[in-house]
């Protein structure tokens, strides 16, 4: 494979772990493969070196400044704030030269023209997509005042962006710690790239720092990049812009911290942001991933896509010969053949290329091309073997990772390529306004500890890495393992009217079985289905909602089941809340209360479940305690961190995310 398709291939692994920014990717290509934008770069650091030299000797570094107070910085930033920011990738390096250029010319003038400089230095800042790198030079070959200068406007540009938050997280001490002597600068880097609609950067920053720049650091500094990496994750992509876009306006509702019921504790939740009134359609969403139940995987009854129920004879099939795809699939459409095909499988099961055309690349040899299929014969036969979804929904998750990160680069290196946001899609933020990538979805939802299963780590590494070299090191055994409990715990199952009855009876341990959330039962649903907001609901045995399926496919309808007013908690039900014939009171409430534990670890304390348990006798009651268990799902530390400060600050009542 030639040096360009390696360049490209590299990037796009480090995209998927990191969410890089598009033009990240193309500022970046073009410093390693364009001798002439890399003279450039050079020549302009001499240049900024000769500055230093020439202007440091007349430089006074604090009586230089005595002129310029906050209310000055505030007003430069204002203006900054109101120009057109540049939105090709042509278009910004040309800014970010003309800047850094304007800025050296303007430093060598004098203390009276240190604060254009700076704001000349600021706003290349605020383009280059690697803003540690560029601090780094900033720091060491421009004048004290003027960088001084910079990190005052970054960090005013920080303050009127959530700052605050940030600030009092203690991102400073923890800095100080690893040897830095300007934390909040951290923030400001994050934060200041909103300005020309970038997010999440703290993901771009780091792994810029660990991929062009890392081979540059000493070594005492390389073996902290990774806990830098976390912390500033902890600190800055769980901003509470996320929750000002996400869920959009359209979706009428929006997310709380709530107190829920006694077996749940205090966690994010929907809440309605209008009234609704039973039978009511409060929002439909379309999910991020499917999975068809293994069952009906080989059947041709349904679409592998959208799940839609289909006649065999107005099915469109992919090719059943092995040499072609490892894992059989059959579709409703040609749209959902290619919806699938681009998103995941022909990543995952096919020996397509791992690339779009608009990215060239030499054709892999016959001997990568065959360890690629036998990975994929591997995974396939596993998940065929196993019955299990959770397997195949954590695969194709991190496929359409992969496949939105190429299609950035494709948006980079080939900015008159035709691309848009595909129909019928998972629901994002508000368009627009706010851009998030997958993994800032999934890192906010709620979890389930496993046990991590190495065998399906191993299995799945190996397709990814065949596939496109370097996705590997996406995949840890305890990467998978989360991943695993957040499909396990989140997923919804997908049930056509009140669902199927022809589902094979479970042989495995019902600890060891499969579930989802649907209020028919895991038993009679066809299939799995992950969402973006639906996962934000919580659980009652006296759901204020329930989830549709009504259009025939995977897009759930939530419908209210009473009348809402605006600011109630929704709730829907994660199994089969109905007492059956056969059952008394006491044994509805017992099963219900052991498949929410076996599922979702935690005994339910609806109002419910809590009335019902007074009628209870002593042996009844005594008989239940080895049911009752406190909730074990959990949130990521950076989550619940930010939510226990902000809502002390905020409220100064201390409540908190379980």
């Amino acid at each position: 494979m030639d040096s360009r398709s390696t360049t490209y291939l590299t990037v796009a692994a480090v995209t998927v772990a990191a969410g890089l920014a598009a033009y990240a990717v193309y500022f970046d290509y073009k410093r390693r493969n364009d001798t002439e934008f890399r003279r450039k770069l050079k020549k302009e650091k001499k240049r900024v070196q000769k500055v230093v030299a020439e202007t440091k000797q007349n430089s006074a570094t604090s009586s230089s400044l005595s002129g310029i107070n906050p209310a000055t910085l505030r007003e430069a930033i204002q203006q900054i704030r109101t120009e057109p920011s540049p939105t090709s990738p042509e278009e910004q390096e040309q800014y970010f030269m003309s800047q850094v250029a304007t800025g050296e010319r303007l430093a060598l003038e004098g203390p009276d023209s240190y604060l254009p400089a700076a704001m000349s230095f600021f706003r290349a800042l605020r383009v280059y997509p690697s803003p540690v790198e560029l601090i780094v030079i900033y720091e060491k070959t421009i004048i004290e005042p003027v960088f001084k200068l910079i990190m005052d406007l970054t960090q005013l540009d920080v303050s009127d962006a959530h700052s605050p938050i940030l600030e009092s997280a203690g991102l400073d001490s923890f800095l100080a710690g690893m040897g830095y002597s300007h934390g909040p600068r951290v923030s400001s880097w994050c934060i200041s790239a909103r300005g020309v609609g970038l997010w999440p950067w703290v993901h771009c920053d780091i792994v810029l720092l660990r991929y062009p720049v890392m081979e540059e650091m000493p070594p005492s500094r390389k073996d902290i990049i990774d806990e830098l990496f976390s912390n500033l994750v902890m600190y800055c992509v769980y901003s509470l812009a996320y929750y000002d876009y996400f869920p959009p306006k359209r979706m009428n509702v929006s997310v709380d911290v709530r107190e829920t019921t006694q077996g749940q504790g205090s966690r994010q939740v929907l809440v309605v942001d209008k009234d609704f009134t039973a039978g009511d359609v409060i929002y439909k969403e379309f999910p991020v991933v499917t999975v068809l139940d293994a069952d009906l995987q080989s059947k041709g009854t349904h679409c592998s896509q959208c799940l839609r129920p289909i006649e065999p004879e107005l099915s469109l099939q992919l090719p059943k010969d092995t040499s072609t795809t490892a894992f059989h699939q059959t579709y409703c459409s040609k749209a959902c053949m290619i919806s699938s095909k681009k998103q995941s499988h022909s990543l995952l099961f096919t020996l397509d290329p791992a690339l779009p055309p608009e990215i060239p690349s030499a054709p892999p040899p016959p001997v990568a091309q065959e360890a690629r299929r036998e990975a994929q014969t591997k995974f396939a036969e596993y998940i065929k073997a196993s019955g299990k979804s959770m397997p195949l929904l954590v695969a194709r998750f991190i496929a359409r990772q992969v496949q939105g990160e190429t299609q950035k680069l494709v948006q980079a290196t080939s900015p008159g390529a035709a691309h848009g946001s595909p129909e019928n899609d998972y629901t994002d933020a508000e368009t627009g306004v706010e851009k998030y990538v997958l993994a800032d979805h999934l890192e906010r939802l709620r979890y389930l500890e496993v046990v991590p299963n190495t065998t399906e780590a191993e299995l799945l590494v190996k397709v990814l890495q065949t596939a496109l070299p370097g996705l590997e090191e996406f995949i840890t055994p305890d990467k998978y393992a989360t991943l695993s409990g957040k499909m396990a715990y989140n997923a919804f199952g997908v049930c056509f009217g009140g669902g199927r009855d022809d589902k094979a009876v479970p042989t495995a341990r019902p600890e060891d079985v499969e579930k989802t959330r649907t209020p028919y039962g895991t038993q009679r649903q066809i299939g799995s289905a992950l969402y973006t907001v639906s996962s934000y609901l919580v659980h009652s045995c006296q759901p204020s909602a329930r989830p549709s399926f009504s259009s025939g496919t995977s897009e759930l309808s939530l419908v209210a089941t009473r009348d809402l007013k605006k600011g109630d908690m929704l709730t829907v039900a994660f199994v089969d809340v109905t007492q059956r014939a056969d059952e008394s009171v006491v044994e509805c409430r017992r099963r219900r209360r052991i498949e929410l534990a076996r599922g979702w670890r935690f005994s339910c304390g609806c109002p419910r479940c809590v009335e019902e348990g007074k009628s209870m006798s002593a042996e009844e009651k005594a008989s239940s305690t080895a049911d009752d268990r406190k909730d074990e799902s959990r949130v990521e530390d950076s989550v619940h961190n930010l939510a226990r400060r902000q809502d002390a600050s905020a409220a100064g009542d201390g409540k908190d995310i379980d």
